[in-house]
């Protein structure tokens, strides 16, 4: 947690205890006036709880503002290099973390004005009318269980908002950004009628959960009401009879409404901020630590994925995977479109955390290896690779300090090495195979479809490439053709 979040919930409960006192002495000041009484009571009594008010709601919305940004730069150093679609990243980094803002500066200090609030005004009406904090006692409970049964309900619906949300931000952009491809393609008008699809399906998911709002508002009003009005309806008759005092009197019928008044809008704000805490989730998926037990040699080391579950958010999970690859050896990934393969890699790189099952190398689990290490022993040819400034060759030489124009000539880019114009989607590929083959300590290489975008030509110079990367290496290769079965040692099909 950072400085912030470990001194909120303390500031919360300090201001929650502040309110409790200030509304007890505003039902005091206005019972007080109302049976003759100073009025002077009254107006410092409401100026100090407007006050207080005024505090929590401007420490709130800092502290709100701090922990959006402290989670924007989380997301954003997570996501880095990790080959999640820039568009899921870009919605809940835009769009989904304003939506924690309720949460922060909306429910939670009013979830501590309701743990403290109505705990006083009980106190205090049990030394004022015993038998009035008694109902009150009793009739409490009935508005957090209501707000808990149609809340679980919320939860369930506002996750799904959220899940249709991030799809539809993601695929939005990914569309954007090749335009110009689908046009040229003539799949532009296609891609047109399902993001309008997903839309619409977001639209009626939206509908959905504020239905469930709006029921669960006129739940608690009712619950409310109704636990007020038994409070208030004998109060009267006893005093109409002369079993208490007016100065009494007015104060339970002043304090009632105080008590049940926090739960509502405790249990109104949850709605509100529900969709924050589907983000929150979303913000807070598990990523391998960067500290931890150095890396294996994978020239020794064996690599297993042990019964690897899979799960993304509104889609079935994957098949369970089990796979042994020993040092040195090349093993092929084969199966139908969406089997897996290309998440599989992406658990191996660490940037995915499986449901269950795990990931040892050499008996060590990757979630505890230090990330930084076992990176530096991988090489990595994504199967979109993402363009970035500057020439080829700059490009290329990210992958580390080996010879930059021999691994572009490999590839068939010698001629394009000081270029620095758009590439064409196969040309990104067989950058990213160089950048790959600069990586002379890599000792582990993970190709997810590598010829994928290639003509037969170049498909025929990728090959050698690739033949001569993966020599006396690991490697893990997803693959679509069968010209990239002959260069392996075994082949793993996914159901």
């Amino acid at each position: 947690m950072s400085h912030v979040d470990r001194r909120y919930p303390v500031a919360l409960t300090a201001l929650a205890v502040v309110t409790a006192a200030v509304v007890l002495a505003q039902a005091e000041a206005l019972a007080a006036v109302l049976t003759g009484g100073p009025p002077w009571w009254l107006a410092a009594a409401a100026v100090g709880r407007a006050l207080v008010v005024w505090a929590g709601r401007v420490f709130a919305q800092r502290a709100a503002t701090a922990v959006k940004a402290g989670l924007r730069k989380r997301v954003l150093r997570g996501a880095c290099g990790t080959g999640e679609p820039a568009g899921s990243v870009v919605t809940l980094v835009v769009r989904g973390l304003d939506a924690v803002e309720p949460y922060f500066a909306g429910y939670l200090p009013q979830l501590a004005v309701a743990a403290v609030v109505p705990v006083a005004v009980v106190a205090r009406l049990s030394f004022a009318d015993l038998s009035s904090a008694l109902v009150v006692l009793a009739t409490l409970p009935l508005v957090p269980v209501f707000a808990a049964l149609v809340g679980l309900h919320t939860r369930d619906r506002t996750r799904e908002q959220w899940a249709g949300l991030a799809v539809v931000g993601g695929h939005f952009l990914d569309v954007v950004r090749g335009l110009g491809t689908l046009r040229l393609f003539g799949r532009a008008a296609a891609q047109a009628r399902t993001v309008r699809e997903m839309a619409g399906a977001h639209a009626s998911a939206t509908l959905r959960a504020l239905r469930v709002a709006f029921l669960s508002a006129l739940v608690l009003e009712l619950v409310a009401t109704l636990s007020v009005a038994l409070v208030a309806v004998p109060v009267g008759l006893r005093l109409l009879h002369g079993g208490v005092t007016l100065h009494v009197a007015l104060l339970v019928l002043l304090l009632a409404p105080e008590a049940y008044l926090p739960l509502r809008a405790a249990g109104a704000q949850f709605h509100a901020s529900a969709e924050g805490l589907a983000v929150l989730a979303a913000a807070h998926r598990p990523v391998v630590s960067v500290g931890g037990t150095r890396a294996p040699d994978l020239r020794t080391a064996e690599v297993v994925v042990d019964r690897v579950v899979v799960r993304h958010p509104g889609r079935d999970p994957l098949p369970e995977v089990s796979l042994r690859i020993a040092p040195g050896e090349r093993v092929a990934l084969v199966g139908p479109s969406g089997a897996g393969k290309s998440t599989l890699l992406r658990v191996l790189l660490g940037f995915v955390v499986p449901a269950s099952g795990r990931v040892l190398v050499g008996g060590v689990d990757l979630r505890g290896v230090d990330r930084e290490s076992w990176l530096a022993q991988v090489a990595w040819v994504p199967q979109r690779p993402t363009p970035f400034p500057g020439t080829v060759a700059d490009t290329i030489a990210l992958g580390g300090p080996g010879d930059v124009l021999g691994a572009a000539r490999a590839v068939g880019l010698g001629h394009l090495v000081g270029a620095s114009h758009a590439l064409s989607s196969g040309e990104r590929q067989r950058v990213a195979l160089a950048r790959a083959l600069v990586r002379v300590d890599a000792r582990m290489l993970l190709l997810d479809e590598p010829t994928s975008r290639l003509d037969g030509g170049t498909e025929e110079a990728v090959l050698r490439a690739v033949a001569r990367l993966s020599a006396g290496r690991t490697a893990l290769v997803v693959a679509h053709r069968p010209a990239l079965l002959g260069g392996v040692d075994r082949v793993v099909a996914l159901p």
